[in-house]
């Protein structure tokens, strides 16, 4: 069986997916100075027990956190900083904003365009959600609110959701009389099975974040509490679990399991050969046997 080389198999980077779009955008690119961009999206970088942990919060009241071509902007900025920070983990997608997540499009921003902008615009969000996917680290969404339609296509591109039992989610578009244009269509029957992703999408019903458990939609369901943080706690808590292990070995799980889905079964055994061989001579392989011999807690350093 041939093996696949780790480059053949591996993503683009951010840079290389966004250059074109930021370039030819100037109303994004300079309607908005590196200030304004931190009002929006914040990046914070956890230390002490939660080194490791790089998270994202959304904050754009006003609109609700829906995305507008200066959001984007802001937003490609911030997971270039996270990407490019080395110690970098597990990533949370947050919001500042409370009671919602994300509302999705900025639909009074999409009213003003042509319909080529338009389709420029749903293209650029669709890469944008599949950059936050082929991110190479864990990424968990904390729905704290309404994730609705382009904003839970968002929550859909991370690995883990985790929901308050009061968040409202939901691909609405089809009450727009358009469809989900961010990669729904695609994840979300991949996540709860075709027959209940087209139910869904047709009705664009909105499910709690009860009912969205029950069906698989997220990994867990928590009680809200009155600072709105409580699906960011238990992320915190998840982000944690996974900070702990080798960053490398969960690195080449996530892109065994991510690219193993989308070819047939003994291409993913190679895929999984491939990703294994990458740990083989790593520092941090060796640490966990000798952690193990020992009896005391690893110390991964990502070599």
């Amino acid at each position: 069986m041939r093996l696949l080389s780790l480059p053949q198999i591996y993503h683009k980077s951010l840079a290389q997916t966004f250059i074109v779009w930021k370039s030819g955008r100037k109303a994004a690119s300079t309607s908005s100075s590196a200030n304004d961009h931190g009002k929006e999206v914040t990046v914070d970088f956890l230390s002490e027990k939660r080194a490791g942990i790089s998270v994202i919060g959304m904050n754009r009241p006003k609109a609700k956190n829906a995305f507008s071509f200066s959001f984007i902007s802001a937003f490609c900025d911030a997971l270039d900083d996270v990407r490019n920070e080395k110690g970098t983990r597990v990533m949370i997608l947050r919001s500042l904003v409370k009671g919602v997540f994300c509302a999705g499009a900025d639909l009074k921003e999409r009213l003003t365009m042509k319909p080529d902008e338009v389709e420029e615009f749903v293209s650029n969000l669709r890469s944008f959600t599949s950059s936050i996917e082929s991110l190479p680290f864990p990424v968990i969404a904390a729905i704290d609110g309404a994730a609705l339609g382009g904003g839970l296509e968002m929550a859909l591109a991370c690995d883990i959701r985790i929901a308050s039992n009061s968040a409202k989610v939901g691909l609405v578009e089809t009450k727009l009389a358009i469809i989900p244009g961010a990669g729904g269509s695609q994840r979300l029957p991949r996540i709860i099975g075709p027959a209940k992703a087209k139910e869904l999408i047709f009705t664009g019903r909105v499910l709690d974040g009860t009912e969205a458990h029950k069906i698989g939609l997220v990994n867990d369901v928590v009680e809200q509490n009155d600072n709105y943080d409580a699906a960011y706690n238990k992320a915190v808590q998840i982000a944690e679990e996974i900070a702990a292990n080798g960053p490398i070995g969960v690195r080449m799980a996530k892109l065994a399991i991510d690219k193993g889905l989308q070819v047939d079964l003994n291409t993913g055994y190679a895929i999984e050969e491939t990703c294994y061989a990458q740990l083989l001579h790593t520092k941090d392989r060796l640490e966990g046997l000798n952690a193990f011999v020992e009896k005391r807690a690893p110390r991964y350093k990502g070599e």
